[in-house]
């Protein structure tokens, strides 16, 4: 599932405007661009590794971690496993397939309200949207 990224593009990409952009960063971004499939940092790291070789795990972790707290990918977490990262920032859920281990995004559907599928407190607030279905796809 490659999108091949440039390196131009990812500089020039509208969500990591404002964020210094250093050759490692521009790697790990162009990886989670590239793939889309929800990689684990190790994952990342490994993919990384192929176009940069003198890379580390521990740059790695730091180029995601400014990449999340940038605001230009979305770090996902299914219960006790690894952090995985995520390059849209759409409101969207995570089917995980559970033979497969694939996680795919899952588009919310336009017009539809949490309040028609939720029983949400009076006064209640959302600040923040996770949504994972688990389960199996039939082939």
């Amino acid at each position: 599932m490659k999108n091949q990224v440039t390196a131009e593009g990812i500089t020039k990409h509208p969500k990591v405007q404002g964020l210094r952009m250093t050759r490692q960063r521009a790697e790990v971004y162009r990886v989670l661009m590239d793939y889309r499939d929800h990689p684990s940092a190790g994952e990342v790291f490994e993919r990384a590794k192929q176009n940069m070789p003198s890379i580390s795990l521990a740059t790695v972790y730091n180029c995601l971690e400014a990449l999340v707290k940038h605001g230009a990918v979305r770090q996902v977490n299914f219960e006790r496993e690894s952090s995985r990262y995520c390059p849209n920032l759409s409101e969207h859920g995570h089917f995980h397939d559970e033979i497969t281990g694939e996680i795919i995004d899952v588009p919310l559907k336009k017009g539809a309200s949490l309040s028609d599928l939720l029983d949400l407190p009076e006064g209640a607030q959302i600040d923040n949207l996770e949504i994972t279905l688990r389960g199996t796809v039939s082939q």
